[in-house]
């Protein structure tokens, strides 16, 4: 059972946003766990909260009593604390350990790790930068970075960015072999494939409305998501990459990309930390700041701008 506190934090917080599934976005946490949180703290005042139906939340006239009554308690705790808890080094010491894909944490995380370890060098990192996905509890892993989708509550997830996944080529090999109008016509071309280590079997590519294309006869696989853009950039063969590892190609020439109109719809970049409580003042210190650094105003949209940002 959640602390009491939670549960009015998590109740003002749904009423604020008229949403369990809004409530759970603001607080990174689930709409269930949301809903369990509203179930339990109705079962404490014998009230219901919310009007349930199919087509949403409705709070009740209790519901707006409790919230007005309760909004300003937790406001007036959170002061309280912020004015005393402001973490010393002593509290920040100890170790984070991270995971990340490889290509995205040598290039865009490290550069904030460095900074934060320069401003608070009791912090030690421990980092797994890997294209497969790891079990972060199972490894004991305090923050993770992906792309794709979570659905566990017993995750603090903070979406930060769209990333898109591009198909790109070498000018070269275009010029040698045509460009590609249709899906169907990447028979025709000679195809890089990522190997997954978890399943033994090749990543599909994805594609519009849910499309997707596993390579018969790739003529490059790898396991590294690095050596298979170099493969792309020698002309070896066309590939489906992240945009982050794409755009910045892109920008300059290096890369062509081809069959936008059948570009799948971006994919969440996410960060994530287990439901851990306490919270360490490091592990909260790291995440927020990762978060703000990776966040959607600083991560371009535009791909002539990705150019500047790697």
């Amino acid at each position: 059972m959640l602390n009491r506190l939670e549960m009015l934090r998590i109740f003002c917080t749904a009423a604020e946003t008229g949403s369990f599934k809004g409530a759970a976005a603001k607080l990174g946490t689930s709409p269930q766990a949301v809903t369990r949180a509203i179930q339990e703290l109705e079962a404490l005042q014998g009230e219901l909260l919310f009007h349930r139906n199919t087509r949403g939340i409705r709070i009740t006239a209790f519901g707006e009593q409790l919230a007005r009554r309760a909004r300003e308690g937790v406001q007036q705790i959170d002061v309280l604390f912020a004015q005393e808890s402001a973490p010393s080094e002593a509290d920040l010491q100890g170790v984070v350990s991270l995971t990340a894909p490889n290509a995205f944490g040598r290039h865009h995380l490290m550069p904030i790790l460095t900074r934060i370890a320069k401003d608070h060098p009791q912090i030690a990192f421990n980092l797994r930068f890997n294209d497969q996905r790891l079990d972060v509890v199972d490894e004991k892993i305090d923050i993770g970075l992906r792309m794709g989708f979570i659905r566990d509550n017993r995750f603090v997830v903070r979406p930060v960015a769209k990333m898109p996944f591009c198909v790109v080529a070498a000018p070269e090999l275009l010029a040698r072999q045509g460009v590609p109008s249709a899906i169907e016509d990447l028979d025709r071309f000679p195809l890089s494939a990522m190997h997954d280590r978890t399943t033994g079997r090749l990543w599909p590519w994805f594609f519009k409305a849910g499309q997707q294309l596993t390579p018969q006869r790739p003529a490059f696989v790898c396991d590294d998501a690095e050596v298979e853009c170099s493969a792309l950039l020698a002309g070896i063969a066309i590939g489906q990459v992240p945009g982050f590892m794409a755009m910045p190609h892109i920008a300059a020439g290096r890369l062509v990309e081809v069959l936008q109109r059948f570009a799948p719809d971006p994919w969440d970049l996410y960060i994530y930390r287990p439901q851990r409580t306490p919270t360490p003042a490091r592990i909260r210190l790291v995440f927020d700041t990762l978060t703000q650094a990776l966040s959607v105003d600083q991560i371009p949209e535009d791909k002539a701008r990705w150019r500047d940002w790697t």
